[in-house]
């Protein structure tokens, strides 16, 4: 079925052709009518499937008609989600006078409030916080909002913005149709979903834990502290072309960052203590391939959409299975082929426990020929691998006392009586 079966006016097809697509996607086929007919829907599919298109399209259709004004709200939980959501929007838009902009934290709010009250939007994508800030400033008014989207819910609630999720519904319009649309939908997005959409029709083309096809899985189980060396001998294959390392922690993705360039790799790192300008920078050397290896957290799991990415490997194991599916579908987008591997360590098998629980399958294990999983000196410690430590020298013994004069036969003298035995 071609994009023009789907009911999609001209100028909207001439976007999609020019940003490469042909035909829709499965998720797209069965969303895009009942987006246009109005209707609530939640949609889930795997990702990397073209969950964006299929809401993005049918309301830029839907805005084409009717005065201009921001009569559609797209909220996101990471600003890297917001940035390509935003981008994708543009290039179906760009044969049409649709507005479309971005807002998010980070980055300075005056440009933000400028933009939303000089240039006018009618399509704006936001992250819930700055969306609320710039509200509070009289910068943004919601009045004429006809569509919400929630994108990525289940990782708004994750994240702690529930609250101001409720904030936001709050203060649309009841009047409105509600979009839900993420690779996962587990059972607590339920309380979002019946206060924030009505009567909606559910679209699930493939059991939400299930990763795309084109992935291949594998568990390598290593020592942790062989972690680094399996995975330096993982990137040293030809065959490895862009790769996002994940980590549980911040700290750990600077860590191990720097450990993988002294080893020669080109890196970058992308979690929440970097600035925007910084994150920007990270992803598009990544994309462009001025660096072979991104080491993120998780806020690099939904949203990062890089072509001809060849492996994700968990360094550390995710916390949920959910963030597990989200993580290696960064790879094997579109139909395309991917690998996703899983750096194991004895402590983190109940994790991986969980996740093929949730999966439905066991994952293969895997171990990499000619690599030495014996405890190795370099992982054990400096001193191991220097000179031996020079120990310090031990205090002279004392000089023994003379025993005091007892009874003969070594036995015991009898205990003084009074106040010594009493203090005992």
């Amino acid at each position: 079925m071609p994009f023009a079966a789907l009911g999609l006016p001209t100028p909207i097809l001439k976007g999609i052709r020019a940003a490469g697509y042909a035909e829709p996607m499965p998720i797209q086929s069965r969303a895009i009518p009942l987006v246009l007919s109005g209707r609530d829907v939640i949609g889930g599919a795997q990702t990397g499937t073209g969950k964006t298109a299929a809401f993005v399209l049918p309301i830029l259709a839907r805005l084409l008609e009717g005065a201009p004004a921001l009569r559609a709200l797209v909220l996101t939980p990471t600003r890297e989600l917001a940035a390509q959501v935003e981008t994708n929007a543009r290039d179906y838009a760009r044969f049409t006078k649709l507005r479309v902009g971005v807002v998010f934290g980070g980055v300075p709010i005056p440009p933000q409030e400028r933009m939303l009250r000089q240039q006018g939007l009618d399509l704006l994508v936001a992250t819930p916080g700055r969306l609320l800030d710039l509200h509070g400033r009289q910068s943004v008014t919601f009045e004429d909002i006809e569509v919400l989207v929630l994108d990525e819910a289940d990782r708004m609630v994750d994240m702690g913005f529930a609250p101001d999720l409720k904030r936001i519904l709050r203060l649309l319009p009841k009047d409105r149709q509600t979009l839900m649309f993420s690779a996962t939908i587990p059972p607590e997005l339920n309380r979002v979903a019946n206060e924030a959409l009505h009567d909606p029709v559910r679209v699930d083309l493939a059991p939400p834990s299930r990763p795309a096809a084109g992935i291949t899985q594998a568990v390598y189980p290593v020592p942790r502290n062989l972690k680094t060396d399996l995975l330096h001998a993982l990137l040293s294959d030809h065959e490895v072309r862009g790769v996002i390392v994940f980590t549980r922690t911040k700290h750990g993705a600077d860590r191990l960052a720097k450990q993988l360039q002294r080893r020669g790799h080109s890196v970058a790192a992308l979690h929440g203590n970097r600035t925007q300008g910084q994150r920007e920078r990270a992803l598009g050397d990544l994309k462009r391939g001025r660096v072979q290896i991104l080491v993120a957290t998780d806020i690099a799991s939904r949203g990062i959409d890089v072509e001809d990415l060849s492996h994700v490997i968990n360094f550390d194991v995710p916390h949920t299975p959910e963030d597990y599916v989200h993580r290696i579908g960064r790879t094997g987008r579109v139909d395309a082929a991917g690998d996703a591997f899983t750096l194991m360590s004895p402590e983190e098998s109940k994790d991986v426990a969980a996740i093929e629980r949730f999966l439905g399958r066991s994952v293969p294990r895997v171990m990499l020929p000619d690599f030495d999983y014996r405890m190795r000196p370099s992982e054990i410690g400096r001193a191991m691998t220097s000179e031996p430590r020079r120990e310090r020298p031990r205090p002279a013994a004392p000089t023994p006392r003379a025993a005091p004069a007892g009874p003969a036969h070594g036995r015991r003298p009898k205990p003084d009586s009074g106040r010594r035995r009493r203090r005992m």
